[in-house]
């Protein structure tokens, strides 16, 4: 296909890192935007919060991706946190929105969001056809984070919401934690461990994302996870296996509750996700199940 121009907020970031360097080597081009001041050719100064950019930098994408945002591992009973949480995510992305929808080209957007959109589902199959359920913490900043890309839509541009399910990879939250505390025999089923706990490896959230760059016929919400969603205890158990140990732990539910506060609901909410747009769009992808997964993360 064609080489396309694509402009990534959150380049630096641990997913940005991993997706432009995927798309450079396909023969994209990527401009970074970055806050602070640079001449590099690869780079483009912002300010979300000032909603300062440089427009030519926009007009001539063909492809923005929002990936920018505090991080998700924090202190879940401090409300600076939370604030940071939802505003960081919330202002770049209607920055962009706006910024894309002002535009002559209008380029595509493909907004960062989270699967805590859904909510919990218990046993239910979600697809991106599903509806958001509950109030929790991450599930109203989602809904703010999605409502956000709203003139990006309204003007016409195609839009990709990024359901993102946790990323796997032994360099990053969560894994990097679980990994070391499994190891030290620690592994731990949360609750009752029957809870969905979608997930997916970093080379397939690069895949499909890369897939989205590259094809213009999808649009709307994307669910980024494998297509078998395992158990909390299915996961817990696979993990424990990868590392050769055992995981007879278990964290009380009412403990989970206590020590996650707001962010509970993701813990022990159960979503039993499935990729359908990202299958039916044409994407293979490389690790379906919770033992790949885990395999290929550890590797």
């Amino acid at each position: 296909m064609d080489a396309r121009t694509v402009v990534i907020a959150g380049a630096s970031g641990f997913l940005g890192t991993h997706l432009g360097r995927e798309l450079v080597e396909r023969g994209h081009a990527v401009v970074a935007l970055t806050r602070r001041p640079t001449s590099a050719p690869d780079e483009s100064s912002w300010d979300p919060y000032a909603g300062v950019y440089e427009r030519d930098v926009i007009e001539r994408a063909d492809v923005v991706v929002n990936l920018a945002g505090t991080p998700t591992i924090g202190n879940p009973h401090s409300a600076r946190w939370a604030r940071q949480l939802r505003e960081s995510r919330v202002t770049t992305t209607r920055v962009l929105a706006e910024a894309i929808a002002g535009s002559e080209r209008r380029p595509a957007f493909l907004a960062g969001n989270a699967i805590a959109w859904y909510g919990d589902h218990g046993d239910q199959p979600v697809t991106e056809e599903s509806d958001s359920r509950g109030d929790s913490l991450m599930t109203s900043v989602t809904r703010e984070w999605q409502a956000a890309a709203e003139p990006a839509v309204a003007a016409g541009a195609r839009v990709c919401f990024l359901r993102t399910a946790p990323v796997m990879d032994r360099s990053a939250a969560p894994l990097k934690q679980l990994r070391l505390l499994t190891k030290l025999g620690l592994g731990a089923r949360l609750g009752d461990g029957r809870q969905h706990m979608a997930m997916i490896s970093l080379r397939d959230w690069v895949g499909g994302v890369t897939h989205l760059v590259e094809h213009d016929d999808v649009s709307g919400p994307v669910n980024l996870c494998c297509p078998t969603t395992p158990t909390n205890a299915e996961f817990t158990d696979a993990l424990a296996r990868a590392v050769d140990r055992k995981a007879f732990l278990v964290a009380p539910g009412f403990a989970v509750r206590l020590g996650a506060g707001p962010v509970a609901g993701e813990v022990l909410g159960s979503i039993d996700l499935r990729p359908t747009v990202l299958e039916d769009g044409g994407y293979s992808f490389r690790d379906r199940t919770v033992h790949e997964v885990v395999r290929t993360a550890l590797a």
